[in-house]
């Protein structure tokens, strides 16, 4: 019997002895003491306030990147015998990303000529101590504000405590500190997945996600979606259940729904015939949302599917594996999205995503062993919005 590495989608079985610790963090936060919390406060040359600042924008993914942040995947004690499986799709999937812009890997310093020798000259590996793979997370959220693009940290702390974090709570910090980019402190504990936005004020975000105590404590839906308007710059937040405590995100927009236009959203659908559960009526609960919806221009939402393959037909295993076509990545020319082995449905998929983005490169990229850790191709990169680096 393969081994099988504790996923993000069970929570219970991710280093639960972890969610007792005090771990180090940029900034304030959970990571920085018990109890903590981030406060509105100047960090480097910003301030996080209740009212964004007059041409703050939270970019659409498919503007121009300046770059893609990835993280080399540190933690035998999180991936076990699995380990050097996830690591070879880690380096797929930042050689694939090379072909169309500059990617940038992290890795632990005494790690990172191994990561360079399995990613190959393309990409970059710089020596950023890392935990674990989930760049979408870890990395700022980038914003931009009077042509000026700007990191929002907002706290990483292991999705609630739920899993080591020691090094990926400083990697925000670090990555402004290193790229010599101005650095907000949102008022909130949050992750990067948590967020899909139209690049024109509306952001689509679960409720499970960030309106829980694991790291919100003591916060209504209201104060969230105030502080998130502040921070981020966008005008409408626009509120989906999601699925809480089931697995280690509390379920993350980005494997649910995503943008592939102001007003265009694709939206995960299970394999028809699969007996429903809680990911599959949040599935339904959003897609009630969104049809009663409008954006922040006003405009109805466009709800189109995007069925998941036949589990009898993927090449992974696991009970756990997270079979969604949702977690793709857009980058510049391109977009990629797992090939699970379907080949139905891989091709539906892709069909789907090159009726949506007709100018860019579909690309497949097989992420099994990062599928049944509970994540996709958009948990593992993280895009910086700018003039793609030369």
């Amino acid at each position: 019997m393969s081994h099988r590495p504790p996923t993000r989608r069970t929570t219970l079985r991710t280093l639960a002895g972890f969610g007792a610790l005090a771990l180090g963090a940029v900034g304030c936060g959970p990571g920085g003491g018990a109890g903590a919390q981030p406060t509105a406060s100047r960090t480097g040359s910003r301030t996080t306030a209740r009212t964004a600042p007059a041409g703050r924008r939270f970019g659409a993914e498919w503007d121009s990147h300046a770059r893609t942040f990835m993280s080399w995947p540190a933690l035998e004690s999180v991936w076990g015998a699995d380990l050097p499986y996830v690591r070879e799709d880690i380096a797929r999937i930042a050689r694939a990303v090379a072909d169309y812009e500059y990617v940038v890997m992290m890795a632990r310093p005494e790690q990172r000529r191994a990561a360079q020798r399995a990613c190959g000259g393309q990409v970059e590996v710089v020596p950023i101590a890392v935990d674990d793979l989930w760049a979408r997370d870890t990395v700022p959220v980038f914003v931009e504000e009077d042509g000026e693009v700007l990191g929002v940290d907002f706290h990483f702390n292991g999705w609630g405590r739920k899993q080591e974090h020691t090094h990926d709570a400083r990697v925000a910090g670090t990555v402004l500190s290193e790229y010599g980019l101005p650095a907000v402190s949102a008022p909130l504990v949050s992750e990067g997945g948590s967020f899909e936005t139209d690049g024109e004020g509306t952001l689509l975000i679960t409720e499970s996600s960030i309106v829980n105590e694991n790291r919100n404590p003591g916060l209504s839906r209201d104060a969230i979606e105030a502080d998130l308007m502040a921070t981020l710059g966008v005008e409408k937040v626009v509120w989906l259940k999601g699925v809480r405590g089931e697995d280690i995100t509390d379920a993350h927009v980005d494997s649910l729904v995503r943008f592939t236009a102001p007003g265009v959203v694709l939206l995960d659908q299970v394999f028809p015939g699969t007996p429903p559960d809680s990911w599959s009526r949040a599935a339904d609960q959003a897609r009630s949302v969104l049809t009663e919806a409008t954006d922040a221009r006003g405009r109805r939402f466009e709800v189109i599917d995007l069925p998941q393959p036949d589990l009898d037909r993927i090449t992974g295993e696991g009970d756990d594996f997270v079979s969604t076509y949702a977690n793709f990545y857009v980058a510049n020319d391109s977009v990629f999205l797992p090939r699970f082995g379907d080949r139905r449905a891989d091709d539906r998929a892709r069909g789907i995503l090159q009726e949506h983005f007709p100018d860019r490169d579909i690309v497949p990229v097989v992420i099994d062993t990062v599928a049944a850790g509970g994540g996709g191709i958009h948990c593992a990169t993280h895009d910086q919005p700018g003039r793609p680096v030369d």
